[in-house]
């Protein structure tokens, strides 16, 4: 099937639907869970995992030096969107050798 002819199958079950009928809909849900909170050591125990200093955890993570070492020392806390990227790195620490 080429690009045209799926978005037009697209677009028939997209009629379909808002007509009502929604025998051809296949609807996934993933659960949103908010990224976990890291304490410094936790921070800390990360970067050593991926065996790197906080200068190049900083570029990695695309934040400044000195916001991991306030990480690490618990001046501050990491955004939303830095947490999650410390969870991945954690979960599979290998991941960071491709950034």
């Amino acid at each position: 099937m080429n690009n045209d002819e799926y978005f037009d199958k697209t677009m028939d079950q997209l009629d379909a639907y808002i007509d009502g009928d929604d025998s051809k809909v296949i609807i996934d849900t993933l659960p949103l869970t908010d990224p976990p909170k890291f304490t410094p050591a936790q921070i800390k125990a990360i970067r050593h995992s991926v065996a790197v200093t906080q200068r190049v955890l900083a570029h990695m993570l695309a934040v400044s030096p000195r916001t991991v070492e306030s990480w690490e020392a618990g001046r501050s806390e990491p955004s939303g969107s830095d947490r999650r990227l410390l969870q991945i790195v954690e979960q599979d620490p290998k991941i960071i050798s491709k950034v």
